[in-house]
């Protein structure tokens, strides 16, 4: 019975002990500068592996703490991760902790843009704008190394639309309208519009971009004219103190072949970059339809940039931008030569693309500044179809200088610039194209608090156009944007504006509007395209233990009055209106490595011309996009992604097919060099009804799905 008792009382201590030695810690974790709490923050101790994660009201408790000294980690989305070592047990064992964690400049929230001028954090701007960021434009332009046309897939609400399946001419278009009424920027600047921007995006190379930023729906107040459906600027990369040296080479299974090179360096008061590409494509046609998939096509560009850093107040840079090219699509046989009495069709197009881009930014304090910016930008192109051979050249330019003052509550940005576009066909009566645009502009930013700001605008602009005719336009145009923010996890914004667009016969989605012709315009007899919208967007964002998730909604709608349309193959005012609205979703989940991405445009845009109704050509009413990327880092990367896009209507009535594409890309990666390989529509969709008429005089079908199938290609990245 002693004996009994002695190992009965061991037990009992060592239970005693066992409890003693079981510590809880608690703590609430608030926002550094609001002190609001954070909800999902994930509290752990790395040693022990055990956690937890913030409840509604910023608490947290973790038990089951041995006796000693432990680092507990504190880390939340959007925040520093935080670190503190605690002796346990505690001093003082039912204390609860206040924790502050501060916001972070680092994470994936905290992107800067600049296409509104403000240069400020994009979850700071009350116009909504969406960034296809450095790391997606990467994995992008291993897809598709020549060219920009596949990187838009994941925007909601964009959609490259290729309008040419001779050439492979492709437009952007933004919220259901036609690529026309978008504008595409390169550092803020206009060198693809008008005659050079129906071959723009085929032209543009990817590797030298550090993002694209979009505004989604109308943007005439910040740019002008032709911004009804949105604006894309591509910003470009710019060089820091390490050098960075990359070379890209890319192959495929269509026998075409990329090589892009990549050079950047910044020294104490000078920088340079350097980007060059050549691009060669054998013509293509798998199916055997006669005609090419792809064109032959053999292109060169050549960019050098120059960046002064004169004091620690100014900076500025130049930069010229080279492309020369030849495409030639159509007939196979005579693609290789072997034309004749049935086999005659061709296009053959050799382009020219030439600016300079000239940047100068001055700061006379830490609250004001001046920006001054010019452009000039020429693109020529002789266009050989049988029987027919002509040559355009445009000559565009585009200045402005705009002065900041910025305080803690309210930013002012006050500027004026001017816009002028020649076109003319050489030896040729056709007539020449002029357009001369004076404008002045003024936007004020107002934050009086932390979840409130207000974007309010206003731009005059004096618009002159020629052909044969004259027609002179003043515009005023307003706009006004707010952002209002729920706490840390809620946000929504709303706003709308006035916009238009001149006459101009320039990016129509019709293979009879060729580059170097241009169709009838009466100016003096057409209107100016005026539209009007707004958009309303509700941002929702979480995460904590490992875990992020963000949900972005939202709805839109666009009315241009009087579009320009073609009748009998002029281009008149429709009687009535275009009305394009819909709703664009996007939501993307975090695990760790993984990340989950999926995107839903739908989008009703229609023609209310001569009191009837009927739905817009090219435009699907449902866009479904997903991507699914699993990548450890500086090791291996795989993503796979699917796109669905419902039947839509083609300009001469018929139905297009819906269609259903699946990507695969696989990436891996060493210390200086990366191996990837892409395959694109493994589910090898294909569009079968190419044309009409017979093959020497073919009508060709609006294209609304891929002509080539499935695609393959493979690639090494080098970067020294």
């Amino acid at each position: 019975m002693k004996i009994a008792w002695i190992l009965f009382s061991i037990v009992l201590s060592a239970f005693s002990f066992n409890v003693n030695a079981q510590n809880t810690f608690k703590a609430i974790l608030k926002d550094g500068q609001t002190e609001e709490p954070i909800i999902g923050a994930a509290v752990t101790i790395d040693s022990l592996k055990i956690g937890a994660v913030t409840d509604t009201t910023g608490l947290v408790i973790l038990t089951h703490i041995p006796n000693g000294n432990f680092l507990l980690k504190f880390k939340s989305m959007g925040y520093s991760t935080k670190t503190e070592t605690l002796h346990f047990p505690l001093a003082a064992r039912n204390k609860v902790f206040d924790i502050d964690l501060e916001p972070s400049t680092n994470e994936m929230n905290e992107v800067v843009v600049s296409v509104t001028r403000s240069n400020r954090s994009i979850e700071d701007i009350p116009i909504k704008v969406d960034v296809v960021a450095a790391e997606d434009m990467g994995e992008k332009g291993m897809m598709h190394p020549s060219n920009i046309a596949s990187s838009f897939n994941e925007t909601p609400g964009v959609m490259a639309q290729q309008t040419s399946l001779v050439s492979g001419a492709t437009t952007l278009r933004m919220l259901g309208l036609p690529g026309r009424y978008t504008m595409i920027l390169n550092d803020g600047m206009p060198l693809y519009q008008g005659f050079s921007g129906d071959l723009s995006i085929t032209q543009i190379a990817p590797m030298n971009l550090q993002q694209m930023e979009f505004i989604k729906g109308n943007a005439s107040t910040l740019y002008g004219g032709g911004a009804i459906g949105g604006v894309l600027d591509l910003i470009t990369k710019q060089p820091e103190k390490q050098r960075k040296l990359s070379f890209l080479l890319n192959g495929t299974l269509a026998k075409g072949f990329d090589a892009s090179e990549y050079y950047s360096q910044r020294w104490n008061k000078i920088g340079v970059t350097l980007f060059t590409t050549y691009d060669h494509t054998s013509a293509y046609d798998p199916f055997h339809t006669g005609f090419s998939a792809i064109p032959q096509n053999g292109r060169v560009t050549l960019s050098p940039k120059l960046f002064l850093y004169l004091d620690k107040n100014t900076t500025a840079w130049f930069g010229i931008n080279t492309l020369f090219e030849k495409r030639l699509g159509g007939d196979m046989n005579v693609i290789a030569g072997n034309a004749d009495s049935t086999h005659q069709y061709f296009q053959r197009n050799n382009s020219t693309r030439l600016s300079t881009q000239f940047s100068l930014n001055h700061h006379f304090s830490d609250k004001s500044q001046l920006n001054v910016k010019n452009s000039v930008s020429f693109f020529g192109n002789n266009l050989q179809q049988p029987a027919f051979n002509t040559t355009g050249r445009e000559v565009a330019s585009f200045s402005e200088v705009n002065y900041q003052y910025a305080t803690p509550v309210s930013e002012w940005v006050v500027g004026a610039n001017l816009w002028t576009d020649h076109y003319q066909t050489i030896h040729s009566t056709q007539p020449r194209f002029q357009l001369t645009t004076v404008s002045a502009f003024v936007e004020n930013t107002l934050s009086p608090s932390p979840w409130f700001s207000l974007e309010s605008g206003l731009r005059l602009d004096r618009s002159n156009v020629t052909i044969n005719t004259q027609k002179n336009e003043f515009f005023v145009l307003p706009e006004i944007h707010a952002l209002f923010k729920a706490k840390k996890h809620w946000s929504t914004r709303l706003g709308g504006g006035l916009g238009y667009k001149m006459p101009s016969p320039f990016g129509f989605e019709n293979d009879q509007y060729n580059y170097a012709t241009l169709p009838p315009l009466n100016v003096a007899q057409t209107l100016a395209e005026r539209s009007y919208g707004g958009n309303w967007d509700f941002i929702y964002q979480t995460g904590g233990d490992g875990i992020t998730f963000s949900l972005d909604e939202m709805l839109f709608a666009n009315r241009v009055n009087h579009p320009l349309i073609d009748q009998n193959n002029s281009l008149i005012n429709a009687n009535g209106y275009l009305l394009s609205q819909g709703s664009a979703t996007n939501a993307t989940v975090i695990i760790g490595d993984l990340n989950l991405w999926a995107g839903y445009t739908y989008t009703l845009t229609q023609d209310h011309f001569n009191g009837q109704t009927s739905w817009h050509a090219l435009t699907p009413k449902h866009l479904l996009y997903l991507d699914f990327a699993y990548e450890a880092e500086k090791n291996f990367r795989i993503t796979t992604e699917a796109d669905y896009a419902s039947k839509q209507q083609l300009y001469d009535g018929t139905m297009g097919k819906q269609t259903f594409i699946v990507n695969f890309l696989a990436e891996k990666m060493w210390k200086h060099f990366n191996i990837f390989m892409n395959i694109q529509n493994l589910t090898n969709v294909r569009q079968t009804n190419l044309y009409t008429g017979s093959i020497a005089h073919p009508i060709f079908q609006n294209v609304y799905a891929p002509l080539e199938g499935r695609m393959f290609n493979i690639g090494i990245q080098i970067n020294m």
